[in-house]
Formats: C-alpha cells, sequence, structure tokens
C-alpha cells in the first residue's frame, strides 16, 4: 500500500508535514534517485533520502516543552542564528509545533511526532492558547468588547473570543485560531501596541513554575492529556498554524 510523500516522512519522526514539504520543495528529497515532487506517492520497497540521507526508522516520540525567551525565533532553518533547535541543544532530531514571534515569550511544544502536529496544528478542533498581554496605553471597555467580538485584521475577521482586563494595560486572552501575530495585529488595528506577549497555557498544559528559557518533558499524565485531547482531531495539511 503506498502513502504520500510528506505522510511518510512526518511518519517517520523525522519532521511535521509542513516541513517535509518544504524539503520537497527546496530538492531536498530523492525517491530511488530522483528528485520527488509533492504529489508523489512512495511504495513498499522505494528509497527515500533527505539531503542524500535515508530516513531513519521511527524513533520513540519525544515531547517536551520550552518557555521561550524573547529573541529566539521558532524555526528549524538552523542558518537563522536565533533558530529554537540551536538554543535547546537537544540530542534528537525535534521540531516545533507551532510558533511564537521572535519578540513574544512563554510556552511551546516540540516534539518528533509529526501526527501529533498536524492534529494540534489544525484550527477546526479549536484547541485553546491562552496568553497574557501588555499594551502602550490604558486598556478600556471598548477595547475589550472589540477584541471579544472580533476585530478586522488584514486578510481576515477574528473569531470571538475571551478577553480579560487583568490591569491597567495588560489583559488575558484566549484564542482557538492561529492566526500569524493575531494579538499584535488585533492590538494595531485599534490603534493599540503590543509591549509583552507571553504564551501561558495551550491546551490543558500550562506554564507552571518553568522558567524563562528553560525545558521540560512532558509528564506521562500530560502526553495522555494531550493524545486524548487530539483523538479525534483529523489529521491535515491545510489550515491555521498554532500562531498568536
Amino acid at each position: 500500500m503506498d502513502t504520500s510523500l510528506n505522510k511518510y516522512i512526518s511518519d517517520s519522526g523525522f519532521c511535521s508535514r509542513r516541513e517535509a514539504d518544504k524539503y520537497i520543495e527546496e530538492c531536498r528529497v530523492t525517491i530511488n534517485g530522483k528528485d520527488a515532487n509533492k504529489g508523489n506517492r512512495v511504495k513498499v520497497g522505494d528509497v527515500v533520502l533527505v539531503d542524500g540521507e535515508p530516513i531513519r526508522k521511527k524513533q520513540l516520540p519525544v515531547y517536551l516543552m520550552l518557555n521561550k525567551p524573547k529573541g529566539v525565533t521558532c524555526t528549524t532553518d538552523l542558518k537563522d542564528k536565533t533558530n529554537i533547535i540551536d538554543y535547546i541543544n537537544y540530542k534528537k532530531r525535534i521540531f516545533p509545533i507551532g510558533r511564537l514571534d521572535k519578540l513574544s515569550e512563554g510556552l511551546i511544544f516540540l516534539t518528533n511526532d509529526g501526527n501529533i502536529v498536524n492534529k494540534i496544528l489544525r484550527s477546526a478542533n479549536g484547541h485553546e492558547k491562552e496568553y497574557t498581554v501588555m499594551v502602550d496605553k490604558p486598556v478600556n471597555l471598548e477595547f475589550l468588547k472589540q477584541m471579544r467580538a472580533g476585530v478586522k485584521i488584514p486578510g481576515a475577521i477574528t473569531q470571538p473570543c475571551f478577553v480579560k482586563q487583568e490591569g491597567d494595560q495588560r489583559f488575558k486572552i484566549i484564542l482557538k485560531q492561529g492566526l500569524n501575530r493575531q494579538i499584535r495585529k488585533m492590538c494595531e488595528a485599534l490603534g493599540y501596541k503590543v509591549t509583552a506577549l507571553k504564551r501561558v497555557r495551550i491546551m490543558n498544559i500550562t506554564l507552571g513554575n518553568l522558567a524563562t528559557g528553560k525545558w521540560r518533558y512532558f509528564t506521562v499524565s500530560e502526553i495522555e492529556e494531550v493524545n486524548n485531547m487530539v483523538l479525534l482531531s483529523s489529521k491535515t495539511e491545510d489550515g491555521e498554524g498554532m500562531g498568536e
């Protein structure tokens, strides 16, 4: 039975499907010695190489979380000197699930499990992400109402969401979308500028006492809870990412 090339690569634990598509687009993948295309299928006996090296058999899944500091970029591109992979310097190949803007901080997951990446990233699954946000001037009731109801930003209107004021210039927001730089764009559309943004929760996982710049493995119960939450979620190659 054959399978799509990006799923074959993802199932190996090498990277996510989206990352696999990038490798294919960059002509870094071959099937039986020939350059691969995104529409290719892999059959039993085919030899798939990435950068001329065979894809290793699937490793045991690794799930860890990082309290990302400002200045670290959520990319696997090692040419970027601020990339998250070199920052963590983990012993096995892992990749981030979703992203946090370079100037943002807080919770981000990293794994070698390509299947769970696609499930979590699917925006239709409605997984919650919670943030604390500081802005450049006092928050008022009209701002809160508009943020809750949905804001017109370039290319989209955001979905209604939970927003609660927590200080003169600070608020909490819970998103089920993952549009790129969503919170910053929402604030800008209403005349505010974000001065600090921190993600404190993804689904059932919170930062807790994890210090900025530190990482830890998921606990067994956390892994079980996440897997249960995405059990009915469809894997996808489309949809929005888990951004901010």
